[in-house]
């Protein structure tokens, strides 16, 4: 069992930067590929990005290749998203997720969610 809790969302200008952060409990974090998705409203959920156990692989959506960093600390049981150049098409709330396979950018392969933090871009 994981629980996660994501923070670091907010307000921010287009342009701006914003890191978020998931918080993992129990000691197997590091056994587990972790993922960022985003709803906006009305939209359904999509893959942002995800990282490997080891972080030796990363995998992102175009919408965000080059903008967005996932990164993770095993020993801080954290991963994070930096994201610069923010868009207002980045408008959304976002999840971290866990999941025991990588390589599949479906939510159905993770198993494990946070709540989810706001994230506004305004123009």
């Amino acid at each position: 069992q994981v629980q996660l809790v994501e923070s670091g969302g907010g307000l921010v200008q287009a342009g701006g930067s914003l890191r978020l952060s998931c918080a993992a409990s129990g000691r197997t974090f590091g056994n587990y590929v972790m993922g960022w998705f985003r709803q906006a409203p009305g939209k359904e959920r999509e893959f942002v990005a995800a990282i490997s156990r080891k972080a030796f692989m990363t995998d992102y959506a175009d919408s965000v290749k080059g903008r967005f960093t996932i990164s993770r600390d095993n020993a801080k049981n954290t991963v994070y998203l930096q994201m610069n150049s923010l868009k207002p098409d980045d408008t959304a709330v976002y999840y971290c997720a866990a999941a025991s396979a990588w390589g599949i950018r479906g939510d159905h392969a993770y198993n494990y969610w946070g709540q989810g933090t706001q994230v506004t871009v305004s123009s």
